[in-house]
């Protein structure tokens, strides 16, 4: 038995809410893990740590959270006027992107401040892939699909392209920022087990005093 549409809907309705609900939980478990446990923010030469933890804060924002809500534009607004949505799509990505090439400025000055090579392990790779995707989605959708907007023959046959490279970037983008929280937390852990061993090592080799000694004086 097929479903009705109300039900198909209402469906919908509740899975959007869901997303909704879980991506601005993510943002607010990030912010606060970077703002608590991380040590603040900071966009100073003089504090590369602290300009770095905007790194993932807007990352999370730009490429996962409004890049997800631009996605579901035409489905959560299904009512609307097209030309409108694509508006919407549009400036949702335009913004993702800015705040994204910003997150980008503050992990390339931190590692700059702390003389670190740039784009040296795989969440820096992908991550420049899955921005790189997606501002060329966004100048191929400008120009397809907005202004000078081509043809409806040649949009028809581009749209299945723009979608998959579209969900491409997205998914792209959750993975490296997995990948990445999974970086920061084994070199979290090799930091402070670093500095554990030198403590202990600068315990051991203290110099000890003889009590016959001091007894004497």
């Amino acid at each position: 038995m097929e479903s009705s549409p109300e039900t198909n809907l209402k469906g919908f309705s509740i899975a959007f809410g869901t997303t909704e609900f879980l991506g601005a939980l993510a943002v607010v478990m990030m912010t606060v893990w970077v703002g608590h446990y991380r040590g603040g923010y900071s966009w100073s030469s003089l504090e590369p740590d602290l300009e770095f933890n905007w790194h993932p804060v807007l990352m999370t924002v730009s490429m996962i959270f409004l890049y997800g809500n631009s996605m579901m534009v035409y489905r959560a607004f299904r009512n609307n006027r097209k030309r409108r949505l694509k508006l919407v799509h549009m400036s949702i990505n335009l913004l993702a992107f800015i705040i994204a090439v910003v997150a980008l400025q503050a992990a390339f000055d931190s590692h700059n401040n702390k003389k670190i090579p740039n784009i040296y392990s795989l969440h820096s790779w992908l991550g420049l892939c899955a921005v790189i995707i997606f501002a060329a989605q966004w100048v191929f959708g400008f120009v397809a699909f907005w202004f000078p907007e081509l043809n409806a023959s040649i949009r028809s046959a581009m749209m299945p392209v723009h979608v998959f490279f579209g969900l491409l970037a997205f998914v792209l983008s959750v993975a490296t920022a997995l990948i990445g929280l999974t970086e920061k937390a084994i070199f979290v852990r090799l930091i402070n087990a670093t500095q554990y061993t030198v403590k202990i090592q600068s315990k051991d080799i203290q110099p000890q005093c003889d009590p016959n000694i001091s007894s004497q004086n």
